[in-house]
């Protein structure tokens, strides 16, 4: 009688490419779970009431209800222009702190218009100093004076 044949197959499944692909991804995980944990933390510390018992999101959405009405299409034009070279998942997020800075300059102006002057210094004071080079070509190409925002943009 022959005995059956028996197969046996040699398993070792975590040897070579498979094991450097686990820890490549794992690698890749860890990392994006940082980078999105960092931007919750900041969001969270956003949120959190300072000592007048309003976040500094709660102040910025504060303004910008305080001050819709001063805007007009071609203002709110003029923001979109400013904002155009934050990347589209962003754009809103940089929108709303901006809005929220020219509000809050046109309320301790008691302003009962929304101006260009008041736009484009609540930009430069709301983005960093980046950004500005963006806000001088702009300007430039819209041909405003960018003189007495010099002190500002310094």
């Amino acid at each position: 009688m022959v005995p059956p044949k028996i197969y046996t197959y040699e398993v070792d499944a975590l040897s070579g490419w498979f094991i450097t692909f686990i820890v490549l991804w794992s690698v890749f995980l860890f990392t994006m779970f940082a980078i999105g944990g960092y931007f919750m933390f900041r969001k969270f510390l956003k949120r959190l009431p300072k000592e007048d018992g309003k976040s500094i999101l709660d102040w910025q959405e504060h303004y910008i209800n305080q001050t819709i009405h001063l805007w007009t299409d071609d203002q709110k034009k003029l923001l979109n222009e400013l904002v155009a070279p934050v990347p589209e998942l962003f754009r809103d997020v940089a929108k709303e702190k901006i809005a929220g800075k020219i509000g809050e300059l046109a309320l301790q102006e008691k302003a009962s218009a929304m101006s260009q002057d008041l736009i484009i210094r609540g930009y430069i004071i709301a983005t960093p100093k980046r950004d500005h080079k963006w806000l001088i070509k702009t300007l430039k190409k819209k041909n405003i004076d960018i003189k007495p925002y010099h002190s500002l943009l310094a």
